[in-house]
């Protein structure tokens, strides 16, 4: 057995010492025998350390010889926006500095399957609260033990004091400015966590059909080189790239994470993408495994691709390019696509138009769609190749309208009357629609239903990576919410909780579900 397992006898180690990187765990534990020291795992966020967390350490450490404590990367922490407080080196030297823990290591995934594997711990060591394996909201522990029972390890849930990190922290630490505390308290008077948790075990049943513009977002990542000594222009150096399924496709993987079953009605085309890559197989190998692509294709088109250009060392947008045909659906494959959503639609418990006005949605087309629909969300998306053409307007009917600032406005002809006035007062005189949702960006949203006053509902992100996709994220989230009757107030909070997390999630990388939801709002709520 190499020495080095065991810190130095009678010399006081270093506490930074102690943090290793996996791969140096694996070298020093790997490959133990029956003889060598018993190796004990405790895996975790350990974002605000606490005495219930030392109990747990000491009794873990009682186990075996050794005490191996992993933390979950920054990235991959999933407890709700403004979390973890403290960064990954921050909380792993708090934890090297406890005499009972031989070792620390950071762990990049979201799960502790790497680090099981890594060292292939005798014990695996959980707190009570998952003595009972229903009580984990991500599933993860009975994949985690069995991972463990693989290398002949076993979990061991340890039995003493125990608080809520997250409790804690949000009581006591101003994560969030007063504003957003003084909401979130309110939420916690009025038992928001055990309401929401009940509206997301009703979406487990639903049925979706998302109708929408299929987007291939692509980013290309560059070096900028300085301006060209013969150009007015910046030259770059072309690094790598990254190509997702967006636009109405990434809608539907965020609710297939919610619903029990989502179809998605939309257009491809024929060309292939760059360096000959099929947008098809694509847009396939990325879907929800309970999401279903039933889509029209239009010959001599490319799927809609939107190209960005970004600065990889601060990923910040250099410039973007569209790649697509925005010309209205020749009649008869218009016709087809209709005669689709005309013949499945009452299938759906609810129906959500993500319509990015790139041609695919025509007058006939709403005209299905808003006298057929059981229950019809619709965002109609201003952007820089329909601004001031793809209005709300053309919707005469909705059960819930989603909708930003400047497309409120444009749909109102005004640009001076408050945005929350348009939703409340001016919009619903032009649609037949008794909900709106006025998202602010960086201000949250606000929320109004016929009959009740207007409320805002604070933004909770802290920091922001990437704003592609937020608002179908949002979307996505949200409209599921009003179809089964929660209030404004809770749809416009799970919106935003929905955005927190998108802004954080580069391009379509990954999607929202139920249980990063759950442990959002319940790192929020507790």
């Amino acid at each position: 057995m190499d020495h080095r397992v065991l810190p130095p006898a009678n010399i006081k180690s270093d506490v930074l010492s102690k943090i290793i990187t996996i791969s140096e765990l694996k070298k020093l534990l790997g490959a133990r025998g029956v003889a060598d020291p018993k190796v004990v795992l405790c895996h975790g966020v350990f974002d605000l350390l606490h005495m219930g967390h030392v109990r747990h350490f000491q009794e873990a450490r009682a186990m075996g010889d050794l005490l191996v404590v992993s933390i979950t990367a920054d990235a991959f922490v999933n407890k709700g926006p403004g979390k973890p407080v403290f960064s990954q080196g921050l909380r792993a030297e708090m934890l090297a500095a406890l005499s009972c823990i031989d070792w620390v290591t950071v762990n990049d995934a979201p799960d502790a399957l790497p680090i099981i594997d890594a060292i292939k711990p005798d014990f695996y060591a959980k707190g009570s609260d998952y003595s009972d394996a229903k009580n984990d909201i991500t599933g993860k522990i009975n994949v985690e033990q069995k991972k463990a029972e693989a290398y002949g390890g076993k979990l061991a849930i340890t039995d003493d004091i125990t608080f809520s990190s997250s409790e804690l922290l949000n009581r006591h630490f101003d994560v969030f400015d007063q504003p957003v505390r003084d909401f979130l308290s309110h939420m916690r008077l009025n038992g928001a966590l055990k309401r929401l948790n009940k509206h997301l075990e009703q979406l487990s049943q639903m049925r979706v059909l998302v109708v929408g513009d299929a987007i291939i977002d692509e980013y290309r990542y560059v070096a900028p080189l300085g301006k060209s000594p013969k150009e007015n222009m910046i030259a770059t150096k072309f690094e790598e790239n990254e190509v997702f399924a967006g636009g109405a496709i990434a809608t539907a993987n965020h609710i297939a994470g919610l619903c029990a079953q989502v179809d998605i009605m939309t257009c491809l085309g024929d060309k292939s993408g760059d360096n000959g890559h099929n947008d098809e197989e694509l847009i396939m190998s990325g879907l929800a495994q309970n999401v279903q692509l039933l889509p029209i294709r239009r010959r001599g088109a490319p799927t809609t691709r939107k190209t960005r250009f970004i600065d990889r060392y601060y990923f910040r947008k250099l410039f973007e390019v569209y790649d697509f045909d925005d010309t209205a659906l020749p009649q008869p494959l218009q016709t087809k696509f209709d005669q689709m959503i005309e013949e499945k639609i009452e299938e759906y418990d609810i129906v959500i138009v993500n319509d990015f006005g790139h041609g695919l949605i025509a007058a006939e087309t709403i005209s299905i769609l808003t006298k057929n629909s059981k229950f019809l969300a619709v965002n109609a998306q201003s952007n820089s190749a329909n601004f001031g053409f793809n209005l709300i307007t053309r919707y005469p009917r909705a059960d819930v309208v989603f909708i930003d600032t400047p497309e409120a406005q444009l749909a109102v002809g005004n640009k001076t009357t408050d945005p929350a006035t348009v939703v409340s007062k001016v919009l619903p005189t032009r649609i037949d629609c008794d909900r709106f949702v006025l998202t602010l960006g960086a201000g949250g949203c606000t929320t109004w239903e016929k009959g009740k006053n207007v409320q805002t509902v604070p933004a909770f992100a802290t920091s922001v990576v990437d704003l592609v996709g937020a608002g179908d994220a949002f979307l996505a989230v949200a409209a599921p919410f009003v179809a089964v009757g929660a209030s404004m107030r809770d749809v416009g909070f799970m919106g935003n909780i929905a955005g927190a997390i998108k802004v954080g999630i580069v391009g379509h990388r990954s999607s929202i579900d139920a249980a990063k939801l759950m442990k959002s709002i319940t790192g929020l709520l507790k």
